[in-house]
């Protein structure tokens, strides 16, 4: 692998894997705090899922959190009705430009084809 004068090759082949959401270590890490979390929130799986979902919305979250997120919700047992729900419901205190924004990072997270032109 080539590296850029500023990347020695285990940081660039890190920052590859993690760019392609494969495991690494930095992710299994994150797993591991991820049940330690969900085990102190004293939540079921599904609700821990679903009240990650909706604080991703409420700050705005890149697309690659949607991803990451979805994808352990819907291991958890949460359906993407569930996830409009959420929408739905937190719609009030986030605003609605930050649900409408998140709406195509949750599409694209379930495999979803995005509608063509739209938005606000």
């Amino acid at each position: 692998m080539q590296t850029g004068a500023l990347a020695d090759d285990a940081t660039a082949e890190a920052l590859t894997a993690l760019a392609l959401g494969q495991t690494t270590p930095e992710l299994e890490r994150a797993e591991e705090l991820r049940g330690i979390l969900l085990a102190d929130s004293g939540l079921d799986p599904r609700s821990f899922s679903l009240v990650k979902i909706a604080a991703l919305v409420a700050v705005d979250a890149p697309p690659a959190s949607y991803l990451w997120q979805v994808r352990e919700a819907l291991a958890a047992g949460v359906t993407p009705r569930d996830i409009l729900g959420v929408l739905t419901a937190i719609a009030p205190q986030v605003g609605l430009p930050r649900v409408v924004a998140a709406a195509p990072e949750i599409m694209i997270a379930l495999d979803l084809d995005l509608p063509e032109g739209g938005g606000l």
